[in-house]
């Protein structure tokens, strides 16, 4: 089974990524990590450190030429401003006396619950791994299962709907023929704008709104649409709460900072509807086989994945560091002070689109192997496509 780790400080020398449980044998280019790295850095609303910053990653192991070896990759991201923090994030040399202490913490950041957590007395070492850039690392580690889910046919994608107070007001037109042609066209498409939304009146006004938003030194959330295409029948389980995919998938989008929302499909609309107007009606026979007219459970049913496409909604909150302060304290005085303003975005959800669409490829690459079972891609791919026979001759007439 995949598991990845990362480490590494937002102003250290580099990020590092270790991926472990990649079958051997996927095909892999430094392309397939790199411009996943490059599609989070981009997005209207980024700030400063995406001018300083070309992500790219190194490979260290787990691949020969061009396969990976069923061993650990191992990646590094070198953080090109390391060179102006080499003495306030040094890793051995004491410049404790040469640093000044930063004890006022910013109110919905981590800072002042993982300075009471690790027993800090300065907020710089939480500042520095609670920071969204330890998400490119991750994107990295994703990038290896997404790639390995791509050859077998499964494509991963997103959009945004919702900037601040803008939202489309509806399902996109072009959303279902996007689907059909794999989630990764809708990525495609998304990355057209600079703000990844599909409704180009929407993408407007969400722009004016960032522009408002950081002129007033404040900053703006959002709703993250994230698709799966391609995911047979039958993958996670009802038997075990720790083998439900909607669970698995729930963790991994909430384990992106910021986070605070997820649903699967439209779960809150739904929550307000009977159940009549709920449930997919099931349809079988014919040369389609099983079929569904609708999709209001999100390509989920049971805990297990229905055949449809997945669809997983984020919502992400305004990032927490504000150029016009907030009330906070100083922790060394305990006396009321503004909050600090540490370098940050003024939105950042179109970049956070990337990253959910990075966490979620290790579940869904796991159910899959928990499933069928293989240590290399040949024998995967032959059952899977044994499975998906399987599949399609058990519900045609």
């Amino acid at each position: 089974m995949i598991r990845y780790f990362t480490a590494g400080e937002s102003h250290g020398p580099a990020l590092s990524a270790i991926v472990e449980g990649l079958p051997a044998g996927v095909a892999l280019a430094e392309a397939n990590i790199n411009d996943q790295l490059a599609r989070r850095q981009q997005g209207y609303g980024r700030g400063g450190r995406m001018k300083i910053e070309t992500d790219r990653a190194e490979v260290l192991s787990g691949v020969r030429f061009g396969k990976t070896i069923g061993s650990p990759v191992a990646m590094l991201i070198r953080n090109r401003d390391w060179k102006n923090w080499t003495t306030p994030m040094a890793q051995f040399e004491d410049h404790a006396s040469e640093v000044q202490k930063i004890t006022i913490p910013r109110p919905g950041h981590a800072d002042l619950t993982g300075f009471i957590k690790y027993g800090f007395d300065d907020i710089r070492p939480v500042i520095d791994r609670s920071s969204a850039r330890e998400t490119a690392a991750r994107v990295a580690a994703g990038s290896l299962a997404r790639t390995f889910l791509r050859q077998l046919g499964i494509q991963i994608g997103s959009y945004i709907s919702t900037i601040g107070p803008v939202s489309e007001t509806a399902a996109p037109s072009s959303l279902q023929a996007l689907l059909d042609a794999g989630a990764e066209s809708l990525a495609a498409e998304a990355d057209k704008s600079q703000v990844r939304m599909l409704d180009a009146e929407a993408e407007a006004d969400a722009i004016a709104a960032i522009d408002k938003a950081k002129a007033d030194g404040d900053t703006l959330g959002g709703i993250i649409e994230i698709y799966i295409t391609g995911v047979p029948m039958g993958l996670g389980s009802y038997v075990q709460h720790d083998r439900r995919l909607d669970s698995m998938l729930a963790a991994a989008i909430m384990s992106i900072q910021a986070i605070k929302g997820v649903e699967i499909g439209p779960a809150f609309d739904n929550a307000r509807k009977p159940g009549s107007q709920v449930h997919d009606e099931l349809f079988a026979g014919g040369e389609k086989g099983l079929r569904r007219k609708t999709n209001r459970a999100g390509g989920i049913e049971g805990s297990m994945s229905s055949g449809q496409p997945i669809h997983i909604r984020a919502a992400m909150k305004p990032i927490s560091s504000l150029v016009s302060p907030l009330r906070s304290f100083d922790l060394a005085t305990l006396e009321a002070v503004q909050s600090r303003f540490e370098r940050s975005d003024t939105c950042a959800v179109p970049a956070a689109g990337v990253v959910a669409e990075a966490v979620v490829a290790p579940v869904i690459a796991n159910a899959l192997l928990e499933k069928l079972g293989g240590d290399h891609m040949v024998e995967i791919m032959e059952r899977l496509e044994a499975y998906r026979e399987m599949l399609r001759m058990r519900f045609e007439k």
